[in-house]
């Protein structure tokens, strides 16, 4: 017992000096001055030198060797640890640091060319990041796939040819019901001018309804919201528009769900392996389900409208029906964030095959903004018509987070499930929603998915809360069939 207590000990001073760094990212982006931007790029270079170095450590490798397992806790703490090592002493220390040095700058520089739509302003950046992670891929990979490998870091256990699968199996539906839609009578818009402080008290609400610690986190502004940390310490970030309040709340409701999967991990599993979100997968399947399933829930939306006539007085729709179908108006757009449930898994599928083709190699970056152009205006119909709105809307590559995409789509994936069975087991949730009590159906994620944390690989999490099903797209495809029919009269 002696080599797994002093595993627990190493893995646990890893893990605090990781949240450490993770705050210099959540600082970087919310508050941090600009001009310090290249001494933080040294810094959590620095850092991720000493984290490399503890990741790597030959006494850490003897100790996994070495260790046994107390109890099934114990096991699948190894199981993490041993993979994250195998992984971790793939990669040189050198390649770590310059990722860590050359992401941090890489960001700053998307967050200027962005507000100026200036691509050839990041592409030297991007050039850089893909460079990097392509060589971090084929260090991993050891002759396999290099986009493969990647992945691993977002959704252990999956691979690109599993996902392009479900993309070919769920693209001829979502398509067809967009078809439908579009055909019918739109619905009208929510407009007028909804000012910061009100969708920041709004957000606050909602924020706490859905469960969120504030006495464990904070909400801020940032150019691409975002949830950082974990345990005790996990921050959100969110983003206004004074003529758009549904970005700013659905944003929020999206974070909260990734914050309170963190907030709500078992105590003992802190600083563990198991102390956080077992893949990016599930913890999108939180993220959505708190928006979408729940937040833009008929029953929700009722409550909403009443809060949102307190907030800002009379608003230019006239009754919770028609507001519920205004929060899910499928309407033509560019921005993945924004877009309604119906579209936004296209947007995932047309990320994943470029940023595939990235790794591979096949696609160069000076190439990647006609390549987005291209495939935007086949997949949705109409041209981009800047880059903030194109392949300059999302951070994910100007951090190096290559492999990260397909998780949204295996987040909805995931959510469809665990509605389903929520609502199986929870008859009563609707009268709950419409009073706009979370309580029901908080409860019953906490229990079923977020205490577990990573105690389960990705799958065998969503099946356990799920009664031992398997997930599939089956049930998504079948909640948004029946809720856009019902909404635009299909």
């Amino acid at each position: 017992m002696s080599a797994y207590a002093d595993l627990r000990a190493h893995l646990r001073q890893t893990a605090a000096l990781a949240e450490v760094a993770g705050r210099l990212g959540w600082d970087q982006q919310t508050v941090m001055p600009r001009g310090a931007n290249d001494q933080r790029a040294e810094e959590m270079a620095a850092l991720e030198d000493v984290l490399h170095a503890r990741r790597t450590d030959p006494r850490l490798g003897e100790l996994l060797e070495q260790a046994d397992a107390p109890d099934a806790v114990g096991d699948a703490i190894l199981r993490e640890a041993r993979r994250d090592y195998a992984r971790n002493t793939s990669v040189p220390a050198r390649l770590a640091s310059e990722l860590a040095r050359v992401t941090a700058l890489a960001q700053t520089a998307w967050e200027e060319a962005r507000a100026g739509d200036d691509v050839a302003a990041f592409l030297p950046w991007l050039e850089q990041v893909v460079a990097l992670r392509r060589e971090e891929g084929q260090a991993i990979a050891k002759g396999g796939d290099a986009y493969d490998a990647l992945m691993q870091d977002y959704e252990p256990g999956s691979d690109a040819a599993q996902v392009a699968a479900i993309f070919d199996r769920m693209r001829p539906r979502l398509v067809a019901l967009r078809d439908r839609i579009l055909g019918a009578p739109t619905p009208p818009a929510l407009q007028g001018h909804f000012p910061a402080e009100g969708q920041m008290r709004l957000a606050h609400d909602l924020a706490r309804r859905f469960g969120y610690d504030f006495n464990r986190g904070r909400i801020d502004l940032a150019v691409h919201p975002f949830s950082s940390g974990s345990g005790s310490d996990v921050r959100i970030t969110t983003r206004v528009a004074e003529d758009d309040p549904f970005n700013c709340l659905y944003s929020t409701l999206h974070e909260v769900g990734h914050a309170t999967y963190e907030q709500n991990i078992a105590p003992d599993y802190a600083l563990t392996p198991l102390g956080h979100g077992v893949s990016m997968g599930v913890h999108e399947s939180q993220s959505r389900i708190y928006e979408n399933q729940l937040g833009r829930s008929r029953a929700f939306t009722g409550w909403l409208f009443g809060a949102m006539q307190a907030e800002f007085g009379t608003l230019n729709i006239d009754s919770p029906d028609a507001f519920h179908a205004a929060v899910n108006r499928v309407h033509k757009g560019y921005i993945r964030t924004e877009s309604d449930e119906v579209q936004y898994n296209l947007h995932i599928m047309l990320r994943f095959d470029l940023e595939r083709a990235l790794i591979a190699g096949s696609l160069a970056p000076r190439d990647l903004e006609e390549a987005w152009n291209t495939r935007f205006a086949a997949d949705f119909g109409y041209p981009v018509d800047r880059p903030a709105n194109g392949v300059l809307q999302d951070v994910h590559w100007s951090v190096g987070l290559f492999g990260y995409f397909p998780t949204y789509a295996l987040g909805n994936i995931y959510a469809g499930c665990l509605n389903a069975a929520l609502r199986r087991d929870c008859p009563d949730l609707d009268a709950q929603l419409a009073a706009g009590d979370l309580t029901l159906a908080t409860d019953w994620l906490a229990d079923k998915v977020q205490r577990h944390g990573g105690l389960r690989p990705s799958v065998e999490t969503i099946a356990h809360a799920c009664d031992g099903t398997l997930p599939d797209e089956t049930a998504l495809l079948a909640y948004l069939d029946e809720k856009f029919g019902a909404i635009y009269g299909l």
